[in-house]
């Protein structure tokens, strides 16, 4: 993870292009180059675990009327003095005004020294030129989620059961902790205790229930017919979204 300080040096950067180019601006440009949409890894989610390399895909998409000639590296910067920034990108051509511009920068939890605190929105710097030289340069041209990667376990007993006596479910919600780089507990949060019936591909949910200070779970509910248990923790900005996988109990 590059340090915050980094932003002085892509500043100056930025600020030599003024110079040669007086119109431009923070969140300004020349002409009528527009930036369209922007994508992160297909979804704006990028979920980082403890270990392995992490190619975060960037997706730029812009128009103008003479069409796009190119972009400059994007900028990704984020909570926690985060700053990333990624390879000169390669634009693909939509119609004659538009192009679709893609990068990307690699990301290894074990050599680019993450903190948790750089988990949350991270928005995306673009710099975009037309064929007749017109540009866009604008801040936070998108966001994306930038999380700790999320695990979670579900036991449902006793098994076999008989219908209409209690299960016990438990579980476990726990996270990546980038600064010790091990899964720890994620306490305190909602996860759902869902169903599916033995011949179906549909999970539903049963009920809504709180993981203790320490990621633990605990609930109960009835035995209504052979089938699948599992918890499912949605996620949020910080951290990813996760299913358990399903355990089954024969009931009779």
């Amino acid at each position: 993870m590059r340090i915050r300080a980094s932003v002085a040096v892509i500043t100056g950067a930025l600020a030599l292009s003024t110079i040669a180019v007086p119109a431009a601006q923070a969140d300004g440009g020349i002409g009528d180059t527009k930036i369209t949409k922007v994508v992160v890894d297909g979804d704006n989610k990028v979920a980082i675990s403890t270990s392995g390399t992490n190619t975060i895909k960037v997706s730029v998409t812009a128009s103008d009327d003479s069409g796009i000639k190119g972009a400059e590296a994007f900028t990704l910067i984020g909570p926690g003095y985060g700053i990333e920034v990624t390879g000169k990108p390669s634009c693909t051509v939509v119609s004659a005004t538009t192009s679709t511009c893609t990068a990307s920068v690699k990301i290894d939890p074990k050599t680019d020294y993450l903190s948790n605190s750089n988990a949350g929105t991270w928005y995306v710097d673009a710099w975009i030129t037309a064929n007749d030289d017109d540009f866009v340069w604008k801040e936070k041209a998108g966001s994306f989620s930038f999380q700790r990667t999320a695990k979670l376990t579900a036991n449902a007993a006793p098994e076999p059961v008989v219908k209409g006596r209690t299960i016990t479910a438990t579980g476990a919600l726990t996270r990546a902790n980038w600064e010790t780089l091990k899964f720890g507990a994620y306490g305190s949060q909602s996860v759902k205790l869902q169903f599916r019936k033995k011949n179906s591909d549909t999970y539903s949910t049963v009920k809504t229930v709180k993981a203790d200070s320490r990621g633990n779970i605990k609930t109960t509910t009835k035995a209504t017919a052979d089938g699948y248990y599992r918890f499912s923790f949605a996620g949020n900005s910080t951290t990813s979204a996760v299913n358990a996988a399903g355990d089954y109990i024969d009931v009779r």
